[in-house]
């Protein structure tokens, strides 16, 4: 498939084989939002997991491998698992397809229109915006899940985002190796080396996040009033606001090197690294009421982090030479009072993408119908609801 400027993109087949609780599921989907119904643990957060997987990484749970493979009492490892699905996009389809091919395998198989391909060629085809009940608690927990929660939407938009930050960790990964080593002094010139590759990619990663966050607080500015709660947005790391000031990649890279080198023996006396853009934090306040999303309702705290999704998706909806992104929203209409429900089903609508959302009451979605496609998820399998 070669992208072509507002190309729209959608599903129209899911197949799941031995993927956590499906021995087999296949879903034929129409391209319009698609709304998934049925009791806990009836498997609909499986299927959107399974969606998810068709971007680089672990997914929107972030499970090991070897976790989501179907496993019967008295089974030790998971069963190899396979995931498939059509695309379409604007008419031409495409089929893609990842799993493992060995019980436990630690590394999956990516394989797009028959050919196998590194994971990260998955962001060619399909770009994924989520939001799961997980994340209900970011503006309270720790800034390492805010950092994730950002760098899911810096993926959306910049797909080699992913690659550089998994070049920073693993480099990062390394040095501590070497500076936490007991068996004598660490080779410098290792060191110097490893940190080159760590300001390199740590340098790409803050001016990823920095753009991103420039554009995001455009897009939230120019929505003008509605129903969610408006944002302002800021990046506390020092490399973001370098990149977010116009420094030059190549001076946020020298001047994280430098300070990686100065930083080696604090790093290795508190045995983790102390400076870098692992570091940084996504501040949110609450424009209306300027005040830090943290110390906002619960209600207002979902309602701000959904903004922030449906920003990016409006933003990615109107990118040129990229696949339009697919919303996976898992058990957020529950959390929504019927006003701001309305509105995201109409947002949903008037953006033109493919979102899948899910819920324990059909009644949640009464204003959908007519507009999206219902499916009923039970122990009976996946059952295509009336769209009266």
């Amino acid at each position: 498939m070669t992208a072509h400027a507002h190309t729209h993109t959608a599903l129209s087949r899911l197949t799941l084989t031995d993927f956590r609780s499906y021995a087999r599921a296949d879903l034929m989907l129409d391209g319009r939002p698609v709304y998934l119904v049925g009791p806990n643990g009836a498997g609909k957060t499986n299927l959107l997991e399974a969606v998810s997987l068709f971007t680089p990484g672990r997914g929107l749970r972030g499970s090991p491998l070897a976790e989501v493979g179907r496993r019967l009492p008295g089974e030790a490892l998971g069963r190899a698992w396979t995931v498939a699905a059509v695309v379409s996009a604007d008419g031409e389809e495409t089929q893609l397809g990842t799993g493992v091919e060995t019980p436990g395998a630690a590394r999956r198989t990516v394989r797009i229109a028959g050919e196998t391909l590194p994971p990260g060629r998955l962001a060619d085809h399909l770009r994924q915006v989520w939001l799961t009940p997980a994340q209900d608690r970011l503006f309270l927990e720790g800034a390492s899940d805010r950092r994730r929660f950002f760098d899911r939407l810096v993926f959306a938009a910049i797909p080699r985002h992913a690659a550089h930050a998994q070049a920073y960790e693993k480099s990062q990964r390394e040095r501590m190796r070497l500076l936490t080593d007991e068996a004598g002094p660490p080779d410098a010139a290792w060191l110097d080396a490893l940190e080159a590759r760590l300001a390199e990619s740590g340098a790409l990663m803050a001016e990823a996040r920095a753009t991103t966050l420039t554009a995001l607080q455009a897009e939230i500015d120019g929505r003008g009033e509605r129903p969610f709660p408006q944002a302002r947005l800021t990046l506390t790391g020092e490399w973001e606001q370098m990149a977010a000031a116009g420094a030059e990649i190549a001076d946020i890279e020298a001047k994280l090197a430098a300070a990686l080198a100065a930083a080696r023996p604090r790093d290795a006396a508190a045995g983790r690294a102390l400076t870098g853009p692992h570091r940084g934090d996504l501040a949110v306040i609450h424009a209306e009421k300027d005040r830090p999303a943290a110390e906002c309702s619960t209600g207002e705290q979902k309602a701000l982090i959904l903004n922030l999704v449906l920003a990016q998706s409006a933003r990615l909806s109107r990118a040129e030479s990229a696949p339009s992104p697919i919303l996976l929203l898992d058990e957020v209409a529950a959390h929504l009072d019927r006003t701001r429900r309305a509105a995201l089903f109409d947002e949903i609508e008037a953006l033109g993408l493919q979102a899948f959302l899910t819920g324990t009451d059909e009644h949640l979605f009464e204003d959908l119908k007519g507009r999206a496609q219902g499916v009923r998820v039970d122990a009976s399998g996946l059952t295509q609801l009336d769209p009266k």
